[in-house]
Formats: C-alpha cells, structure tokens, sequence
C-alpha cells in the first residue's frame, strides 16, 4: 500500500520549531495535443480517429511551496488522466529534475481528447510519452517562477447539467443523457469553486474551477480535438483579467451529471453552444474570483496524503468477459479485457492548503452525491472534491445507486465492489482530520 505521510510529518515539526515561512507559487502552462490520427477518448460508435483540431489540449500547471514542502497539481484537458507507470515518471522526474515532492494530476473528462490506457500491447504512445515530458518540463518552468503568493477561495452557482439517472416509482432507472427542456432530474451540485493565486501585490496568478459537469457538449460526431466547455470557461475567465492569469478546471463527481445539451450534433452548431456553455460558467467564475480577498499566511503550510485503497471487482471475471466480447466492437473489447483483474488499487489523495483549503481526488468517476457528502461532513467549508484524479478506475457509484442501477451504477464500466466510492470519501476525510492534528497517531493515556 503506497502511502505519503512525510509532509504531513515534517510541516508538525516546523510548526513545533516555530519557523515562520510563506506561501510560493508558480504557473506555467502547456500544449500536449497530439497529431491527427489518433483514437478519440469517450465514445465507441466515432467513424475514425482525430482528424482535426477545433482548439488546443494544455496541460496547466501550479506549483505550491511552503518551506522545505511542494506540490505540483496539474489540470489537464484529458479524458482521463495517465496509467500508474506514467504518473511514477512524472512523479519522479518532479522529485529528482526540480525539487518537487507529489504531484496531483486532474483531467477534465473531455471525450474529445485522445485514448489513453493503463497499459499497452506495445509501447506507449509516442504523443503520450511525449506529453510527459512537456509536462515535466512545465513543472520546472512553474519552479522557476515561484514567487512569494497570497490565497484565497470563494463559491458561487450555475446550473449547466442535469442528473442523468431519473429513479422511476418502481425503483428502476430511467436514464436522461440530454434534457434540452430543463426537467427537473435527481440531485446535482451546483457550487463552484473557486480558488484565486495571487502575487504579493494581489496581482492573479492562478484561477482553480471545481465544478461537476460531464464535458459532453460534442458528440461521436466530433472527430476534433477540444477541451469542450472547459475550454471555454478558461479562455473567458484568462481574458477577464488585466494580468491573464492562467485558469484551471479541477473536475468534480460529475459520474451521474451530463450537460442538459449534451452531446449536440455538430449540425445543430455544436461549436457554439461549447462556447455559449463555458462562458456561461466563466462568468461566474470571474464574478466570484473578482470579489476573493487574498491572504498572505504568517505561517503557511501545505499537507499532502496519498493512499492507496484496495477493492474487489464487483463482477464475476469470466461473464464480464464474456458481455464485453458481446457490449463492444472487438478493438474496445480487446482494450477493455486489460482492466478484467480481481482486484482494483485505486488512490485518495488529500492536499490541505494553510489548514483552510482542501481538494480530496478520487480516481475515477464519482457520483456527484459522494461530493455532496464530502463537503457537508468536512470541517473545513472550502473543501472540493476532485475526480480523475491520479489514476482511472472507472465510476465510482453511490451505494444507493448501485442499488437503483443505471449506467454507471450497475454496468460493465463499473468495476469496484459496491460501497468503494463512500470509502474513499471516508479516507479523504480521515486526512484532512489528520492534517489538522485532530485525529492522533498514538492513544492517550487511560
């Protein structure tokens, strides 16, 4: 079990030395669009690869320091974010190349990026590796441009997506992928986050957006790459500032949540419905970031855990072999067969900013109700929850919609054993607790 606790050791023992240190923070921002010609992430029934680009794929990056700690989280406008092997390079080549102890990497969920698996038949694709080291050369360019930086977090609301799962009277599901008419659907979450990266002088530096919402404006039909909405969203938000900070999409639970124009054919101007979607998000994101007060921490910290939880495949291995031969074309059911194990190991990870900001990552697809849950029994009220997070191991259900069913909740894309998602909520918490020096390594005294 792979487990981070050092930070959180060394920052207990400079705040007992007394040792005041700031906050430091650099950005840097990065192209990792592959060439045409490569299979798009999301859909099974495209007619071909990528064979064009309606706007660029970045891999954003901030790096955070206090003292003798750092971290690098990384949004990136993926689908998903890279295999295990890959996220132990990056992780490496951070620590050894630039000082970086742990890096957080968080995908968008855009299906109009490219495919990218755990593991490969052969080797790993040129555009992939290659991404890698763009990222890991971004990583030392946001190192060299840390700066002494003041913090600060807010929240406000919109409403783009729908619960796509409807629970019908008799306990069934009804699944509602586009809801142009604005139905009312089951429980959503429409709380944006926000967290704004100053410099010392209150210039931005970092604008971070946690939402919950499936970024599916385009369809099959769509063989461009694009970031979807969230693309949209930061160049709205980067434009609305004097000093052009650098917007982030941190994604939240949206495994239940789809855009009510999701997947618009490109005939009925699907382009700018993404624009006229991610503006509408921009918006407030920009109208609540220009109201956060920023703050210089006298003693800032930063906290990060990783743990690694260990689930049951919730199916029987030879019939779910068996449904992907007879669910997918033969490529994806191939592709698919490579995630058949017993066993999934999937990570928490917890980054605790000044024990006021937390983010908690899953990794993978959580329903929306696991960040309902995570925020309403964290102590700290700026706490996110952000999926795709280090790692992808499919939709992480609720227990009570792996009871009720649905897509995601009871089908092959769904492959921990019921209850996983609430677990990791639980062990995100159990950090943040920690971090906050309020749960103990040791018993007291009788």
């Amino acid at each position: 079990m792979r487990k981070t606790f050092s930070l959180l050791i060394l920052l207990c023992s400079l705040a007992l030395a007394g040792n005041a240190q700031n906050l430091r923070a650099g950005v840097s921002r990065v192209d990792i669009t592959p060439p045409l010609g490569v299979d798009l992430w999301g859909y099974f029934d495209r007619s071909g690869p990528a064979n064009g680009k309606l706007d660029p794929l970045f891999a954003r990056v901030l790096v955070l320091e206090a003292g003798r700690q750092s971290v690098a989280v990384i949004a990136l406008d993926l689908g998903r974010t890279f295999g295990p092997p890959r996220i132990e390079w990056l992780r490496d080549k951070a620590r050894r190349q630039h000082g970086v102890a742990e890096v957080m990497l968080i995908a968008s969920h855009t299906h109009s990026g490219p495919v990218i698996d755990d593991s490969y038949d052969d080797a790993v694709p040129e555009w992939e590796q290659r991404a890698l080291e763009k990222i890991a050369d971004s990583i030392g360019e946001a190192v060299a441009k840390l700066k002494t930086a003041r913090i600060g977090a807010g929240l406000g609301q919109t409403t783009l997506g729908h619960n796509r799962r409807i629970v019908q009277s008799d306990g069934s599901v009804k699944m509602l992928w586009r809801n142009s008419t604005g139905q009312q659907t089951g429980m959503i979450d429409p709380t944006v986050g926000v967290i704004r990266v100053d410099d010392v002088n209150g210039n931005p530096m970092a604008i971070l957006v946690n939402y919950a919402c499936h970024p599916v404006i385009f369809g099959p039909d769509n063989l461009r790459y694009s970031a979807d909405y969230p693309g949209a969203m930061a160049k709205l938000v980067e434009s609305s500032f004097d000093e052009k900070p650098i917007c982030f999409f941190l994604q939240g639970a949206p495994g239940d949540i789809n855009p009510m124009l999701d997947k618009t054919p490109l005939v009925e101007n699907a382009d700018a419905i993404k624009i006229e979607i991610g503006e509408q998000l921009g918006r407030e994101v920009t109208r609540v970031a220009k109201t956060i007060k920023t703050e210089i921490s006298a003693n800032a910290e930063i906290a990060f855990l990783s743990e690694e939880l260990r689930f049951r495949n919730r199916w029987d291995l030879d019939s779910m072999r068996q449904m992907l031969n007879l669910a997918f074309p033969p490529a994806l059911a191939k592709r698919y067969q490579r995630y058949i194990t017993p066993e999934i190991v999937a990570p928490v990870t917890t980054l605790v900013i000044n024990k006021q900001i937390a983010l908690v990552g899953l990794a993978g697809e959580p329903f929306v109700g696991l960040q309902l849950s995570l925020k309403a029994r964290s102590p700290l009220p700026l706490t996110f929850l952000t999926g795709y997070t280090n790692g992808y191991y499919g939709y992480f259900p609720t227990i009570s919609a792996a009871v009720s069913g649905g897509y995601g909740a009871n089908t092959l894309v769904t492959r921990v054993e019921v209850g996983a998602g609430e677990r990791m909520v639980d062990r995100g918490l159990i950090h943040i607790y920690r971090i906050l020096g309020k749960l103990k390594d040791k018993p007291e005294q009788p």
